[in-house]
């Protein structure tokens, strides 16, 4: 058996440069820190750091942080609008809204922090128009009883982000308690939704 090399003076193995999927581990790393400090948290630099590349990197694939950020928020309302699109009907559709923030919470804060976000990016205004239209489709397959389609729409997404909005920030803690988050929202839904 050879002995191990102990030779301190031997110079560091360069880092790699080359990542195999760069642009998903920055997201990914980009979610983690989001999810457990906030968007504010997030810096490129930190970011390249983590995933172990130059400081530069990054940049390569975002431009700048809003890149990052728009990025984030155009893959979540692509993973909404999939997720809408499978719910059989509207209060489907809300619980599956729900389950998406629960999901996808660093997502779902940075899609509507519009602040944080190029409102113009093509990527982003294409995937929030797709979650959009998915929405109303749910809601054209229910008969608002004489009010406007668009301003059911408009209930339905209130109450479906308003709940998703307040059990993220623990503000129903109390009222849901231990019962099953989806299964209070369908409660809601059937109760003003019939």
């Amino acid at each position: 058996m050879a002995p191990a090399d102990t030779d301190s003076t031997k110079p560091a193995s360069p880092r790699p440069y080359h990542h195999g999927d760069l642009r998903r581990a920055i997201l990914t790393t980009a979610l983690d820190v989001i999810a457990t400090d906030g968007p504010a948290a997030l810096s490129l630099r930190d970011l390249a750091r983590r995933a172990g590349v130059s400081h530069a990197a990054p940049a390569h694939h975002f431009k700048d942080r809003t890149g990052l950020l728009t990025s984030i928020a155009a893959e979540g309302f692509g993973l909404l609008a999939t997720t809408l699109r499978e719910a059989p009907d509207l209060k489907e559709a809300g619980v599956r809204y729900v389950r998406f923030a629960r999901e996808h919470p660093a997502h779902f804060q940075v899609m509507f922090t519009p602040g944080l976000l190029r409102a113009d990016d093509l990527e982003l205004t294409t995937a929030r128009a797709l979650a959009g239209d998915a929405l109303r489709e749910s809601v054209s397959a229910v008969d608002p009883s004489g009010i406007d389609p668009r301003l059911a729409g408009v209930a339905a997404w209130s109450l479906a982000h308003g709940f998703a909005t307040l059990l993220l920030g623990h503000n129903l803690d109390g009222p849901v308690g231990d019962k099953d988050p989806e299964e209070v929202f369908r409660t809601l839904a059937a109760t003003l939704f019939r």
